[in-house]
């Protein structure tokens, strides 16, 4: 069984890597992003195996659920920043998608 503590620490460690997520959207570093995404989903697994057996007091559930909000922000904050940028992607092959193609990897 996970202490809570140690339950306290993996959803910190989500939320913070969340954090990095949202400040690379807004830098638009988008291969950072992606990267991070691989680490956000590693700490997400690792959360939900932690999360059965863990019993809360009612600090703990509004310390939780405070975490949780945080992360639900910076996830919408993140689409917002991703899905002009996704638009403009989806628009260009839309139009022509062998000479983007061309463009994007320098081909002729």
């Amino acid at each position: 069984m996970t202490s809570n503590a140690e339950y306290f620490a993996r959803y910190e460690a989500v939320a913070a890597i969340s954090c990095r997520m949202l400040m690379a959207a807004r830098r638009a570093l988008w291969s950072d992003l992606v990267d991070l995404q691989e680490q956000y989903r590693h700490q997400v697994e690792a959360l939900k195996e932690a999360d059965s057996g863990v019993r809360l007091d009612e600090a703990e559930r509004l310390r939780k659920y405070a975490l949780i909000r945080q992360i639900l922000a910076d996830d919408a904050a993140i689409r917002d920043l991703a899905n002009p940028r996704m638009a403009n992607l989806s628009a260009l092959f839309a139009g022509r998608p062998t000479r983007v193609l061309k463009e994007l990897y320098g081909l002729r």
